[in-house]
């Protein structure tokens, strides 16, 4: 061996050293290894605990099925979820805008200092446009923000889901301020997704559970007139019914019916419920270029959102004062083609617009009502009907039986006053026999009241009696009443008032001038000639050659002159004047 050679390593110092550093590794090995298995299981402990809360919140989510319960139950169960500080939930309306905002995380008194509630600007009109899930670190820095409104809390941390129903977008979650100053995490966003997913089924069931019960509200309203009308309820207690039912089952404040008005073709408030009832009740609704307008000539309901002044009705008035703002429905009555009329229900902003669903569940109601109120018109038209064929029949009655009677009577007194020789018992008989004609002439003009139809068009023979009666008390005695040919057809509207000017004229000379005991009134309408005639016969003093006062003669010429006729008045042989006022009829 070489002496100067390096010696070799001893194998047994080598197998010391690494029996020193070899267990030291393993332990930290070891070591790093239990921490990664205990981070794991505390990943997977809290990973069972979220699903555990998530699933808690799904089924909490799921319990109610009112609405507005619900959308309250979703954000808190996000907050809970996530450690979000603050949540809200936005429902999306038609014109893609926000129209409900419910929050949870800020107090009522803050809610009030802030003002009014987003509209869906912003980062959360990006949402609105863009239904994708949205994470920020500090959403004041991104471009589509813009910024706070006064006494609104700092938001920093940002977390938005859409919620989804059937496809379409509901709303958007917002979640905001993730507790411990933190972001929200990949996790956090699929916990709310999930939940997003779960929500947009607790409010399709929440929203066809609201319908289905608005729906049975009203068809029991509708159920209700119906038992009503067959109790035998007036008309009028059927349209208190029907617009007091309207506005229960539709949330409104107001309900109206408006309905056309068969004399003059407009629209006027029949029924009205709500505030200051009795002050709407009976006004006229105009209908030339206005929604109602619209209404009746379309056929069709129509949602309105805006001032009453469209309707063309006063400020000052109290329909403007309390339409004004709001929500309006318009529905129209229909019976089959025949337009009845308006429903109108009204709400303020407070309870938000009318939806589709109760622009349907109100057309259907109304159409119920439409039916309703052709039923009691019947049933209205069956009773007076009733009532005029009795009338008919007791006139009928009283023209054949007693009338002819009262005659035979009357000619047998007359034969019987020829062959009595005592004067005194002629003059009684003969004073029975007037009385007979007085009677007769009683019960013609009872026919005559009796052949009348209430509501209908005043009769002109009617009218005639009235004046004739009306005269009796300043002339002491009645004038007797004749009247020939069909007064009430053959008269036309415009001439009526003039004719009866006419009579209570020459009847009032007669009790100034005249100093009668008697008196005629004759009225005929000659159809084969086109001619009505006016004759007036008394018994008085006559006319004199130079009256004082000629104004009532001068009013009757000018009146038969206006109408293409002529006046006449000429002594009685007898003793008495005639006047006869001619008029030809219309062709």
């Amino acid at each position: 061996m070489d002496s100067d050679s390096s010696p070799g390593p001893d194998p047994r110092e080598a197998r010391t050293l690494h029996d020193l550093v070899l267990p030291d590794l393993s332990r930290l090995r070891l070591e790093t290894l239990l921490r990664e298995l205990v981070d794991r299981a505390d990943q997977l402990v809290e990973n069972e605990r979220r699903v555990h809360r998530l699933l808690d919140a799904v089924v909490s989510v799921s319990s109610n099925l009112a609405l507005p319960e619900v959308l309250h139950r979703i954000v808190r169960s996000s907050c809970d979820l996530v450690g979000a500080q603050y949540g809200a939930i936005g429902v999306i309306g038609p014109d893609r805008t926000l129209i409900e905002f419910t929050t949870t995380g800020i107090s009522e008194q803050k809610r009030e200092e802030i003002g009014h509630l987003p509209t869906g600007k912003g980062i959360l009109g990006l949402l609105i446009n863009e239904p994708h899930p949205l994470r920020l670190h500090d959403l004041t820095h991104h471009p589509h923000s813009s910024g706070f409104p006064a006494n609104h809390p700092p938001m920093r941390s940002f977390l938005g889901v859409p919620v989804l129903v059937r496809g379409e977008a509901f709303g958007n979650l917002y979640l905001t301020e993730k507790q411990g100053g933190g972001d929200f995490t990949d996790e956090d966003e699929e916990v709310v997704i999930a939940l997003a997913a779960a929500a947009g089924i607790a409010i399709e069931n929440a929203r066809l559970y609201d319908v289905s019960r608005r729906r049975e509200s009203w068809l029991l309203a509708s159920t209700e007139i119906t038992a009503q009308l067959l109790s035998g309820a007036s008309p009028g207690e059927t349209l208190d019914l029907i617009v007091e039912r309207a506005r229960a089952v539709a949330g409104a404040e107001l309900a109206m019916l408006a309905l056309v008005d068969e004399q003059g073709g407009d629209l006027v408030l029949e029924a009205v419920a709500g505030p200051q009832a009795e002050r709407l009740r009976k006004e006229r609704v105009q209908t030339v270029g206005t929604p109602i307008g619209d209404v009746m000539r379309t056929s069709r309901p129509y949602v309105f959102d805006g001032d009453a002044a469209a309707f063309g009705w006063d400020h000052d008035g109290g329909r403007a004062s309390q339409l004004k703002g709001g929500s309006m429905l318009l529905v129209p009555l229909a019976s089959g083609p025949h337009m009845l009329g308006v429903l109108i229900v009204t709400r303020p902003d407070i309870q938000g617009a009318f939806d589709p669903s109760d622009m349907h569940m109100v057309t259907t109601f109304a159409g119920h009502a439409a039916l309703a109120l052709e039923f009691a018109r019947a049933q209205e038209d069956r009773g007076r009907l009733a009532v005029f064929e009795d009338r008919d029949r007791i006139a009928r009655d009283l023209h054949d039986h007693v009338i002819q009677r009262l005659f035979a009577v009357g000619l047998g007194l007359q034969g019987i006053s020829r062959q009595v020789v005592r004067v005194d018992l002629a003059d009684r008989v003969s004073g029975y026999v007037r009385d007979l004609d007085t009677t007769i002439q009683e019960i013609r003009r009872t026919i005559f009241s009796l052949q009348e139809r209430a509501g209908d068009r005043r009769s002109l023979r009617g009218q005639v009696l009235e004046i004739a009666q009306d005269a009796a008390t300043s002339l002491g005695f009645e004038p007797r009443v004749a009247l020939e040919g069909p007064l009430d057809s053959a008269v036309p509207d415009p001439m009526r008032p003039e004719v009866l000017a006419t009579l209570r004229e020459a009847l009032t000379n007669v009790v100034r001038h005249a100093h009668a005991s008697h008196a005629d009134v004759l009225i005929r309408a000659d159809v084969l000639h086109r001619v009505f005639q006016l004759h007036v016969t008394d018994n008085g003093v006559g006319v004199p050659a130079d009256p004082p006062r000629r104004s009532g003669l001068t009013n009757m010429t000018e009146r038969a002159t206006r109408l293409g006729g002529y006046l006449t008045i000429e002594p009685r042989p007898q003793g008495g004047t005639v006047l006869v006022w001619q008029v030809p009829l219309e062709p």
